[in-house]
């Protein structure tokens, strides 16, 4: 958009669409407003549940204005959220389908690559369902480009980690880089819940800067719950949930290529009465790829705790049978 004629000269087209797919939180929305801001046009934004209501016609004039309004403005950039409220597949639906959201996705169709055309004018898109669009909506002359935006890495969150702490007073003792390796799988919107729940615990225990320790805790909480720190628990089930956990941790270390002991805990959260936190591989998470071993690695760390149960019970009646006259 900032140099289209070089690509013109050559005869080439510039994409008229490009669909920004990747799970919830990953900062889809932000990048739309990024390319946006970069390209210094004009910025057009709505949420494709806007279009849909209850009276038919209703979302397919509103794409019209949307439409007419930007190509007055051309060159420009129009962001539809959540293109999947609009943009599934037709006649899928029970009947047959739904003729105001049918109208709604000829109507979006038409605009980006209909008789007329829209020429200056490129259509973001975001979902986190690309399987349910409609094969219309994904060709080539829609949406050109599928860009993914998938999970941040390690390095990618250690700068979002950098970003959410702007404005936040921080203790000498923070390391991004041992939180990031700390929490795999976690997206944009995970990591700046992590940073505000810190930040809240640090304000309620009247701290001036937060630590890591309010970190480490806030991270706890969110992929656990809250500590039930004045649940009241008798001595033989502090005992008995300690033998349990200590199971599940010695069944994990002894395992071979198993996801290292990260933390244990007794102390209730949520659902659990005791908590073994593991480590999880960086490189697992990201592929997706899990061996037979370790899938069964995973079973057996599962059951560690029962079987420690049960081998103290079978101790405790040798014992008794062997206390006895």
């Amino acid at each position: 958009m900032k140099n289209p004629d070089k690509y013109t000269a050559l005869g080439a087209k510039i994409p008229k669409g490009c669909l920004l797919v990747g799970p919830p939180g990953t900062g889809k929305t932000l990048l739309a407003r990024a390319v946006a801001g970069e390209a210094g046009v004009p910025f057009f934004s709505c949420a494709a549940s806007e279009f849909v209501e209850l009276f038919v016609g209703v979302g397919a004039s509103r794409v019209r204005d949307l439409f007419d309004k930007a190509k007055s403005k051309a060159p420009c950039i129009v962001f539809i959220d959540e293109i999947d409220a609009v943009g599934r597949q037709r006649g899928a639906g029970l009947g047959g389908g739904n003729d105001e959201r049918e109208q709604t996705i000829n109507q979006l169709l038409t605009e980006m690559d209909g008789f007329s055309g829209n020429s200056g004018v490129i259509v973001l898109a975001a979902t986190n369902r690309p399987d349910v669009l409609d094969a219309a909506l994904l060709r080539p002359g829609r949406f050109d480009r599928q860009v993914t935006v998938d999970r941040p890495d390690v390095a990618g969150r250690v700068k979002i980690l950098q970003v959410h702490s702007r404005g936040k007073a921080l203790a000498k003792d923070v390391d991004f880089e041992k939180i990031s390796r700390r929490t795999p799988g976690f997206t944009g919107a995970d990591l700046q819940n992590l940073m505000n729940e810190a930040a809240i615990l640090a304000a309620r225990r009247d701290l001036k800067e937060i630590s890591k320790d309010e970190i480490s805790d806030a991270l706890e909480r969110i992929i656990a719950g809250p500590e039930k720190k004045n649940a009241v628990v008798s001595d033989e089930k502090k005992k008995l949930v300690a033998y349990h956990e200590a199971g599940h941790a010695l069944v994990g270390a002894l395992m071979p290529e198993y996801d290292p002991v990260a933390k244990i805990s007794i102390i209730p959260r949520g659902q659990a009465g005791g908590l073994t936190f593991f480590a999880p591989s960086e490189e697992r998470l990201e592929s997706g790829l899990y061996s037979r071993s370790y899938l069964e690695n995973q079973m057996a760390v599962a059951l560690g705790g029962r079987s420690v149960s049960q081998v103290l019970s079978v101790l405790k009646i040798l014992c008794e049978a062997n206390a006895q006259p």
